[in-house]
């Protein structure tokens, strides 16, 4: 029995190291494969997607009742200006997930009184022009989804155009 003791701890620390570097690495590895299916317009651009179906699912199991609007996001050259227009009479969110899929920012049209609005997503240490909201992460890379409500998908040609003002991109000059 004492022989078998040694392998035994052995492989059961083996098992504990394994356990923790993929619950560790997975987050960030899932991440990486929405960042890439969601970047059709590249890193720091809103890319507004057509609606799902059956053939067409860039992410599991996406609403075909929602109209999504994605922005990869790499603040490594500087924080990131996000721009949302909501739909008058749809219900619309903003979501910011970081690298590790963590939500580090939500509002609604709702909370926003259906009105536009910006917040600049940077990194401690980063300079964010003057009198704006911002939200900080710990991570360079992440998801900024915009989710738009429709009642019925054939509605999204009248919404589109109102959708598609919604945009992302690196703050170049500081205000």
């Amino acid at each position: 029995m004492r022989n078998w003791l040694g392998p035994l701890l052995f492989g059961l620390l083996v098992a504990a190291a394994a356990t923790w570097a993929a619950i560790g690495a997975i987050p960030y590895g899932l991440m990486k494969i929405a960042s890439d299916r969601l970047g059709q317009s590249g890193v720091n651009t809103m890319s507004h997607g057509n609606l799902a179906n059956p053939d067409r699912q860039p992410v599991v199991r996406p609403s075909p009742d929602l109209a999504y609007s994605s922005c990869p996001y790499d603040l490594s050259a500087g924080p990131l200006a996000i721009d949302v227009m909501p739909v008058p009479g749809r219900y619309s969110s903003l979501s910011v997930f970081d690298a590790a899929t963590d939500v580090i920012f939500v509002r609604n049209d709702v909370e926003a009184a259906g009105k536009p609005f910006r917040i600049i997503l940077a990194r401690e240490g980063q300079a964010v022009p003057a009198g704006v909201e911002v939200v900080r992460t710990n991570h360079d890379r992440g998801i900024a989804l915009i989710r738009l409500l429709l009642k019925d998908p054939k509605e999204i040609g009248g919404l589109d155009a109102m959708r598609r003002q919604s945009s992302c991109a690196t703050v170049t000059k500081l205000k």
